[in-house]
């Protein structure tokens, strides 16, 4: 289960200050917001652009091209549901319909307990075992319902 820091202002601009030395700083930046607050404040997406010269919408297109980039922070736990080909091949449509009604969120949305971000994912390498999830960065390959049951389940009591 991960935890977050509370956005700062301050703890942004340190996070912003160790990486701007890199080449193209703005993905390592972004990423180590991220991993910090588990999302990317709107302020840090200006400091960042004012760090790097950049311009504001620059830096929004950055941050809104990248699918893994969150404005808002996650829950507890983040499921990643595969919606590539090879997935949606094996029943991947059915299985988001049934997280979605599950856990009565959207795409991009969490459960009103904070436990669980419901995301899509396009890829995750599991294509022979389709379809699959990633919960918490560890994939789980030949779902169906009852599997992700026990998935869902299990990060929610955690």
């Amino acid at each position: 289960m991960a935890r977050y820091e509370t956005w700062s202002e301050k703890r942004g601009a340190e996070i912003i200050q160790q990486n701007a030395w890199q080449a193209g700083a703005a993905l390592p930046i972004l990423h180590a917001l991220q991993e910090t607050f588990g999302y990317v404040h709107a302020d840090a997406v200006k400091m960042v652009a004012s760090a790097l010269n950049l311009s504001r919408a620059e830096m929004h297109g950055i941050v809104t091209f990248y699918h893994d980039f969150r404005s808002a922070p996650a829950g507890d736990h983040v499921l990643k549901l595969c919606r590539a080909e090879a997935c949606q091949s094996m029943g991947a449509d059915a299985l988001a319909a049934h997280a979605r009604e599950k856990l009565r969120v959207d795409w991009h949305g969490t459960t009103t307990d904070k436990r669980v971000t419901l995301e899509p994912v396009f890829c995750l390498g599991l294509c022979a075992c389709a379809p699959a999830a990633m919960l918490d960065n560890q994939v789980h390959g030949r779902l169906d319902a009852k599997r992700l049951d026990t998935l869902i389940d299990g990060a929610r009591r955690s």
